[in-house]
């Protein structure tokens, strides 16, 4: 008998056998469905925040900041800002003019609905032109804020997390008293998103500086033509970057953290199944000594009794993975979470759910390999014995 059809053998052996021993399959079944569970809904928040943070990212939009300083913490004087204006590769609006906003950034503090939780997140003073820069941006309720006017409009997820965002309502800003005339949904988002005007905004914090400057180009391949244009004119001391890359360079911190935890959750989820499935083989292992041996005497060769003890880990470890990742979908699908104060809604991938059934073969091949050489090293003599 060839070495294949040897393993084949042993095989289908090893898993009619367990029927008597339904309690070690099912150690290893519930180990990996933990495990793999465990990883891909922590996973899930991972890639539900890079879901959202790069679902409105366009790539005809880019974003202007002082040179080596980060976008949204610059100081770009209105001066500056007026020479953005007349760059190449800009694209024009309904009304002719360009499709430029510019940006200044402050905080007010909010209370979660239902706790006296305090968070303090971003109130962001813009232009009018942020309609156009964010075609996907739709009023669910009010208006536009008014130019000059303290007014404010919120985004859907503000009315829904926080307290004092419904219309009519009335926000301190700098001790000044602003109204929320507006809700707008942006798709993706789940964040609170405040929009209010730039130069009343300014005006309340007595400052003549922009954070930041958001450019629609006429199409994406007019980016590097714009990026020149402005390292060019020497009445900009600014840097131009595509909006992808400040979105990732923003979040970069929150995912890794958030990749961390996931992993590390993960491996410690996966070494207790790992343990456990190679305490369940070696116990199959142990209690099938002498059928072993014989096989071994009867011209089994070693390495296909390795071969089968693995493959019977691996073939027990993927009904686990396809559990654990469908109990992770139809419990944490679309769950909404906020680890770290940012509100987050998890998203189940077909890709996790790859990432669970390798994480679980894995797992398979580790719990299996030190069960495996043991049955291959069982004497032969061990099988004479008891004849």
């Amino acid at each position: 008998m060839n070495f294949a059809r040897q393993c084949l053998a042993l095989l289908r052996v090893n898993l009619a056998g367990l029927i008597e021993r339904p309690s070690s399959a099912l150690t290893i079944l519930v180990g990996v469905t933990c495990a793999v569970g465990a990883l891909v809904s922590m996973l899930a928040m991972g890639t539900g925040a890079r879901r959202q943070e790069m679902g409105d990212v366009r790539a005809d939009h880019a974003v202007l900041s002082k040179t080596g300083e980060r976008p949204g913490q610059s100081d770009i004087p209105r001066d500056e800002a007026a020479a953005i204006l007349g760059l190449p590769g800009i694209r024009k609006g309904s009304a002719g003019e360009p499709i430029v906003v510019f940006e200044s950034m402050t905080f007010i503090e909010g209370r979660r609905r239902g706790t006296r939780t305090r968070i303090y997140f971003p109130v962001i003073g813009v232009t009018p032109t942020i309609t156009e820069y964010l075609p996907e941006m739709r009023f669910t309720g009010g208006r536009m804020f008014r130019p000059g006017l303290q007014e404010l409009i919120a985004g859907d997820s503000c009315a829904r997390q926080f307290t004092g965002f419904e219309l009519g309502d009335s926000r301190l800003i700098h001790g000044v008293a602003w109204t929320v005339v507006g809700h707008f949904d942006e798709d993706e988002a789940q964040q609170c998103v405040v929009y209010g005007d730039v130069d009343s905004i300014m005006s309340a914090f007595k400052s003549n500086t922009y954070t930041s400057v958001g450019v629609m180009l006429q199409s994406a391949a007019d980016f590097s033509a714009f990026r020149d244009a402005v390292a060019a004119n020497p009445a900009l001391h600014l840097e131009a970057l595509p909006e992808r890359a400040v979105v990732e360079d923003e979040f970069k911190q929150l995912n890794a953290i958030l990749y961390f935890v996931a992993y590390f959750v993960g491996s410690i989820m996966a070494l207790g199944a790992t343990l456990g499935a190679v305490n369940s083989l070696y116990a199959i292992v142990d209690s099938r000594r002498r059928e072993l041996a014989t096989l071994r005497a009867i011209g089994f060769a070693p390495g296909s009794l390795v071969v089968a003890v693995l493959v019977e880990s691996v073939l027990l470890a993927i009904p686990g993975a396809l559990l654990g990742s469908g109990l992770a979908w139809i419990l944490f699908n679309g769950l909404a979470a906020s680890p770290l104060g940012y509100s987050i809604r998890l998203a189940v991938t077909p890709a996790l759910v790859g990432l669970g059934i390798l994480w679980a073969l894995g797992m398979g091949l580790l719990g299996g390999l030190l069960p495996a050489l043991r049955a291959a090293r069982i004497p032969v003599t061990t099988a004479l014995r008891a004849i």
